[in-house]
């Protein structure tokens, strides 16, 4: 005979189940934030201690690019065009243009306010870190330009970083062609290099200011999607669902 199924048991079982899934998602949630966390923790730890083979790195890096700059005054333009561009303040307009279409043609609510609310997160916590690091930026003796505040980690890198992470797991459920999907990667990691070159090129940051932002910038958006998907285990509902 066919096997069947107790309907009253299957249904007396599927909240059980959908909570211990909801459960391990935020478990991961909670490794990946942490290990995000001690990687910046640590390179925070090294740059206040001021470890020497941290710090003759960075500057010989930045020394080399700075002087590697300065014979091109064409490219100082375009360094600088991409440091006005890529300002926080800047790039949170076109993200939220973004945002607004996506919602306007998905109505995936939660999803997109899920984008919007971990990278003003991430830009805010970026600015504590800023603070409680203190870092003082690159000292040249031929400085490329100048930038106000501290070093570590770097904004530009950081909230790059966040934003188009965000945008790529925000778009990719619509995106149904392996093809787009490898764009939006390809593109979002081509933004985030030439960010970070663009702070050291200009010696307005570190190497390490740069691969901490953008480390902390892309763990901390994955992460913080690892609790949304725990907190909202139907996120993925089709194109047109209030979700």
């Amino acid at each position: 005979m066919p096997r069947t199924t107790d309907p009253s048991t299957s249904d007396s079982t599927a909240p059980a189940r959908a909570t211990e899934g909801r459960g391990r998602r935020l478990v991961r949630a909670a490794v990946a934030a942490a290990a995000v966390g001690l990687v910046v923790l640590l390179l925070a730890v090294l740059v206040r201690e001021q470890w020497h083979p941290l710090v003759a790195f960075d500057e010989q890096v930045v020394a080399a690019a700075t002087a590697f700059a300065a014979t091109s005054p064409g490219l100082v333009r375009v360094l600088l065009g991409w440091q006005w561009a890529f300002a926080a303040s800047r790039l949170f307009v076109p993200f939220v243009v973004v945002c607004a279409l996506f919602w306007w043609r998905t109505r995936r609510t939660t999803r997109t306010v899920w984008a919007l609310g971990t990278v003003l997160a991430a830009w805010s916590l970026s600015n504590l870190a800023k603070e409680l690091v203190r870092r003082a930026r690159p000292v040249l003796d031929e400085p490329v330009a100048q930038a106000p505040g501290y070093s570590f980690p770097s904004g530009h890198a950081a909230n790059t970083a966040a934003m188009t992470t965000a945008l790529v797991v925000l778009v990719w459920p619509v995106l149904r062609s392996m093809w787009l999907r490898v764009l939006a990667v390809v593109s979002a990691v081509v933004l985030m290099l030439l960010t970070s070159a663009d702070r050291v090129l200009l010696g307005v940051h570190y190497p390490t200011d740069v691969i901490a932002g953008t480390v902390f910038g892309v763990g901390f958006v994955l992460a913080s999607y690892l609790g949304y998907r725990g907190w909202s285990p139907t996120h993925e509902s089709p194109a047109g669902a209030a979700r």
